[in-house]
């Protein structure tokens, strides 16, 4: 994705900063290797590019991106971008057990969604998979343990835990410990080729079990998993642990920023402990990458756990990864989200270390900004009810169709280009929003009651005269007469002046519509925070369906077109189940923020 030539400079952060000393100083020249990563020759490689950066956007294979996710992806791909570097798309798939190719593929199709590409500019795909470094990674583990860095623990998972210790007791040496490498090399053997069970023994790196960092106690970093993996099928019955696989994956692939969430600061010196330790043995180069943290984001009103997301998913709470009330890239596409407005919305909150709460409205702001020039108006009545024009026939003639059309776009013409126009016939009878009709009204309420005069928009001044109700006292049909201009007698002239208009839909030309009212999921703004049950937290009103009433112009729509309905909010031809004959229409959000309301 290239930046216009008259965009805005992004504004500045600590990650900018960074990278702008570390280019200014040349610290980051990193060779481009022969070999592909993971190769045995890794290390025979070349050319030096001391002013280029590369940055990763790393997703583990076992769910669909959310909308967390698009702020990595923005903040690696746009500095990548911005600084004339490249970010590498990799999938971090240690974990066979919850990883499939159906994620792979949405993911790769969710970053090129969002309009971001991990090609260089030499024309070179930097797509990766952890999977394909697993013989490496094995060589590093060996080098670990032959240098007395690494043993196998076979205590049991309750013993290693307890002799953790905690933050204010150190941990206890495991009785493995002190195994000599040729030991430890026979064991880790034996884990690699099926001879012990699952759960049996893990690889420990060897630093030191009294550190106050608990992430340096001795982490495991090689577990037993026999699990049919994805791309490597049952190749392996060994598997690395994420803290392990990450730093070898960024110094294999020569990233400079490995750019994370706070959540992984804890775990910044074993990334560090290990390169060096690396590096030392030969297996990687220096300059090695380094590793800096950024907040997640936390928008209020969802939940971004995929653990918890897959429960909706699978629980049958929602109706799959796409549904368009998930926080999930492919709910919001569904939902009628645009790249545009999420990759403004990433920009709008900014880059920093401090943990805080963004307003769920501040996402819906960033699309609007982007639907209001663009999207096309369309008149829809969501709960219809009849409005019928007593004297049509007298003053129009029995069974005439006024002609109407107005803007497919507010602003459209101003260019001096002819406006793209909306046309639709004004007969006899029409729908209105039945809200749009009170018999006894509040005061202030300037819309249809009798005596009131309102203009039917694109049309003509009408004034009401009653309505008829049925023998429950709901009303079926709205009274009302067309107002002809005092002067030329013509209905609907300038000079009928009336204190609103009305959106409506012909009775003769409209045509039907599901429309589906989306809100959001959750009625707490912090639905998993402080321990609660995020499932006894959902809004009971997030979906409702209804059947709907629609200008003609509408049946043209395909799917993913946006809209705006007038005084009803911004939709979108729902991109799964909108097709000729079935016109299904979601909603994306209102024309302001109401939640609070």
């Amino acid at each position: 994705m290239s930046t216009p030539a008259n965009a805005p400079p992004p504004p500045t952060n600590f990650l900018r900063q960074i990278i702008e000393a570390d280019l200014a100083q040349g610290k980051h020249a990193h060779k481009r290797w022969a070999g592909s990563p993971g190769d045995a020759d890794h290390q025979a490689g070349a050319a030096v590019d001391p002013a280029r950066i590369r940055t990763r956007f790393p997703p583990e294979p076992n769910g669909y991106l959310h909308i967390g996710h698009a702020k990595s992806i923005c903040l690696n791909f746009g500095l990548a971008r911005d600084y004339g570097g490249v970010c590498h798309l990799r999938f971090d798939d240690t974990n066979p057990e919850k990883e499939e190719q159906e994620y792979v593929d949405g993911i790769v199709d969710a970053v090129h969604w969002l309009g971001f590409d991990w090609k260089d500019a030499d024309g070179h795909e930097n797509l990766y998979f952890a999977s394909s470094y697993f013989d490496f990674m094995y060589r590093a583990a060996e080098y670990l343990i032959a240098s007395g860095n690494a043993y196998v623990d076979e205590q049991t998972a309750q013993e290693m835990r307890a002799n953790r210790g905690d933050f204010g007791k150190p941990g206890v040496d495991s009785p493995y410990r002190d195994r000599t490498p040729a030991e430890n090399l026979a064991r880790f053997r034996a884990m690699r080729d099926g001879a012990l069970a699952d759960g049996s023994a893990v690889l420990r790196a060897r630093i030191d079990m009294a550190h106050p960092n608990i992430n340096l106690r001795d982490p495991a970093v090689y577990r037993i998993k026999r699990a049919e993996h994805h791309a490597t099928g049952n190749r392996w019955c060994i598997y690395p642990m994420y803290t392990f696989a990450h730093p070898i994956e960024d110094a294999l692939e020569c990233i400079t920023h490995s750019i994370c969430t706070l959540e992984f600061e804890d775990q910044r010196p074993f990334y560090d402990w290990l390169l060096d330790h690396l590096a030392d043995g030969g297996l990687i180069a220096r300059p090695q990458p380094r590793q800096y943290e950024f907040a997640r984001l936390n928008l209020t009103y969802v939940v971004t756990s995929k653990r918890k997301l897959k429960h909706l998913v699978d629980s049958g709470i929602v109706g799959g990864w796409d549904d368009p009330r998930m926080p999930t890239l492919v709910g919001l596409r569904r939902r009628g989200y645009t790249p545009a407005s999420i990759r403004a919305f990433c920009e709008r909150i900014g880059v920093t270390k401090d943990y805080a709460w963004i307003d769920y409205a501040t996402l819906e702001a960033s699309l609007r900004e982007d639907l209001e020039p663009r999207a096309h108006r369309a008149m829809v009545v969501l709960d219809p009810v009849k409005l019928e024009l007593a004297n049509w026939d007298a003053v129009m003639g029995a069974g005439h169709l006024e002609p109407c059309q107005l803007p497919a776009l507010p602003h459209a013409g101003d260019d001096g280009q002819p406006a793209a126009q909306r046309h639709f016939l004004l007969g006899r009878e029409v729908w209105i929003e039945r809200e749009d009709f009170e018999e006894h009204p509040p005061k202030g309420y300037k819309r249809l009651y009798p005596g009131n005069t309102v203009r039917l928009k694109g049309g003509y001044v009408i004034e009401c005269t009653g309505c008829e109700k049925d023998a429950g006292g709901t009303v079926t049909k709205v009274l009302a007469r067309v107002i002809p201009d005092t002067k030329s007698g013509t209905p609907g002239a300038d000079s009928v002046k009336a204190r609103a208009a009305l959106t409506w839909v012909g009775a003769h030309d409209g045509v039907r519509a599901e429309v589906r009212l989306y809100d959001r999921l959750f009625t707490d703004p912090q639905p998993d925070a402080g321990g609660k049950d995020y499932l006894a937290l959902l809004n009971p009103g997030s979906l409702k369906t209804v059947t709907a009433w629609a200008e003609p112009s509408l049946a043209q729509a395909q799917p993913d077109d946006k809209f705006q309905f007038e005084r009803l909010g911004y939709f979108v031809a729902d991109r799964v189940d909108h097709a000729p004959g079935r016109l299904v229409f979601n909603r994306t959000t209102g024309l302001k923020d109401s939640w609070g309301k």
